[in-house]
């Protein structure tokens, strides 16, 4: 193989694809079970009866232009972010999304900075790009930038989840955002400013984007559909400065053209039409009483052993353990009596952080959630 490929193949992401329902506590998926399925259909139903010849043609690797234009008026009001249809890219998930930049912005060897602990999907996207990926550690208010050693601050790119730090929850403070992107302007640096599931939000005041403070065309902001929607739904996008949508949209066309204009043309549809919108919001109502019933199950049968932390934003949280146990051994007992759990330590590249769990609320029902506590319980015994 090339260099290339064994790096792709050595850097492959573990986090685990979540194949059953009904299980506590996976925390990559949204709440399939309330998706708005009929409505889906209909609007599916609608789009290809009405569709004309050229939607089921060649596509544009841009994307499909209306899905492009509702993206950039939702978030532009959701996320305040500064944008126009044209800085728009329709990508395979927020993943393929990472590739691309990892593909067009990185020759082998370049610095990337990476909050730790931090997003696994990122860190193998760079790595399999020939990135050398550089952690920094994290604090209550987001990456501290400034720790970066003066051997490593010609780096290339800076990834960062500010809206809900991946895996602690932490929402980056205004300043340590400022200091940041002047931090990244001052070294000439791009930042990649991933927003998986920045709209749930339970309480406090929303936090705008990173990228609606950016004057300089430093901010590269990645989102995607399939923690809004549905997993299967492979549709993410990315905002791009001008200066690198076309470069960008050669790349989507060289790998694979571009996404399915039908899918494209449904949701475009769904988002036009205000049922995305009041999907958000629905869920976000929902996954907040989940989270806080698992917040109060914790309390109940978990006390002194694992403390749950009511998390303000996201479809996961943490919970620490009180014990010396380490937080890995615990989630293989855990695992082995059928829950989906991670360990906090999985996600550290250098640092050491307090042995915890990663809890998944959103995609689980109240009493699956109870159930799951019940469970961990007897493994915390």
């Amino acid at each position: 193989m090339s260099k290339r490929g064994n790096l792709t193949a050595d850097n492959i992401s573990p986090l685990p694809a979540s194949r059953s329902v009904g299980k506590a506590f996976r925390a990559y998926e949204p709440a399939i079970d309330l998706f708005p399925v009929d409505l889906w259909s209909r609007i599916a139903g609608r789009v290809v009866r009405r569709a004309p010849r050229s939607l089921y043609g060649q596509g544009d690797a841009h994307g499909y232009a209306p899905l492009r234009k509702a993206i950039a008026e939702y978030v532009g009001s959701a996320r305040s972010v500064r944008c126009e249809p044209d800085q728009v890219i329709i990508t395979a998930g927020a993943q393929q999304a990472l590739d691309l930049v990892a593909r067009l912005l990185l020759d082998p060897g370049d610095v990337v900075l990476m909050e730790d602990p931090g997003y696994p999907g990122a860190v193998s996207a760079f790595k399999a790009g020939g990135g050398r990926v550089v952690p920094v550690p994290v604090d209550e208010q987001g990456i501290k930038i400034a720790t970066v050693p003066r051997h490593h601050q010609k780096a290339q790119l800076i990834y960062t989840t500010p809206a809900n730090q991946f895996p602690l929850g932490i929402t980056m403070s205004l300043p340590r955002r400022l200091q940041l992107l002047n931090w990244a302007i001052d070294k000439g640096a791009w930042i990649v400013e991933d927003e998986f599931d920045a709209e749930y939000r339970y309480f406090g005041r929303p936090v705008p984007a990173l990228q609606s403070l950016d004057r300089s065309g430093t901010v590269i902001y990645v989102g995607t559909f399939t923690k809004m929607l549905f997993n299967s739904l492979r549709l993410g996008f990315l905002v791009l400065p001008q200066r690198l949508v076309e470069a960008f949209a050669s790349a989507r066309f060289l790998i694979d053209r571009h996404s399915p204009t039908l899918e494209q043309a449904i949701l475009a549809e769904f988002i036009l039409d205000g049922h995305f919108g009041h999907h958000i919001r629905r869920m976000r109502q929902i996954y907040s009483e989940r989270v806080s019933v698992l917040v109060e199950a914790a309390k109940n049968r978990l006390s002194g052993r694992l403390n749950v932390d009511l998390a303000p934003s996201g479809m996961r949280t943490i919970g620490w353990l009180q014990g010396a146990e380490l937080d890995q051994t615990v989630a293989g007992r855990a695992r082995a009596q059928g829950l989906e759990i991670a360990a906090l330590s999985q996600f550290a590249i250098r640092s050491h952080q307090p042995n915890g769990l990663m809890l998944g609320f959103a995609g689980c029902t109240p009493d699956e959630l109870r159930r799951g506590v019940d469970v961990l319980a007897s493994v915390l015994n």
